[in-house]
């Protein structure tokens, strides 16, 4: 039996979700120049998507975030302390994304995650997501939902929509600042 639970994040999880984002991803961040901020706006985040925190003895220890697209569910973020990889709390995460989007009528599922992050490319991969775009860094996956329910004129909802559009554009340009960053400070050493 795990030590955790799962619960909706409310205003009042925005700063211990950050710390916990922060956490989980500072390795990667470390070796990963172009890495944009995973914990930046996560107030923003809680109060306009669907967000839940992972709690173990009253400390935040993983986190999801998911947004609605234009007939998908768009997985924004999903992350585990450190110290709480390993005990299945990724995989409850993302199995708590499948059923919601199943819930509420979506076929399909997408994120768009760092190349660099191999692991996760993999991860994902064995749970059932398709590699659909490799853009630089930035590699976009769908994950079809078999349970969904089909929307009113019996088709499936997986169309691309300005929500996912935005988020990966957001996404590039972070990418392109941090590498702008990168670069200027590398002329100033020299």
């Amino acid at each position: 039996m795990s030590d955790w639970t799962i619960r909706r994040a409310g205003l009042a999880d925005a700063d211990p979700l950050t710390a916990c984002l922060e956490v989980a991803y500072a390795e990667d961040a470390a070796r990963l120049a172009d890495l944009p901020s995973m914990s930046d706006g996560v107030a923003g985040q809680i109060a306009n998507d669907q967000v839940w925190v992972a709690e173990a003895d009253g400390t935040v220890v993983g986190g999801l975030v998911l947004a609605t697209g234009d007939g998908f569910m768009q997985l924004v973020n999903v992350a585990v302390h450190p110290d709480r990889r390993g005990t299945g709390l990724g995989r409850a995460l993302l199995q708590l994304a499948d059923r919601e989007a199943v819930a509420q009528g979506f076929a399909e599922m997408r994120l768009n995650t760092h190349a660099g992050m191999d692991a996760n490319v993999g991860l994902y991969t064995r749970l059932g997501w398709i590699e659909t775009d490799r853009q630089r860094n930035v590699v976009a996956m769908r994950k079809p939902l078999t349970d969904a329910a089909p929307d009113q004129t019996g088709a499936s909802r997986s169309r691309p929509g300005p929500r996912e559009a935005r988020l990966a554009a957001a996404l590039r340009a972070n990418l392109r600042r941090r590498k702008a960053a990168t670069t200027k400070r590398g002329d100033s050493d020299g």
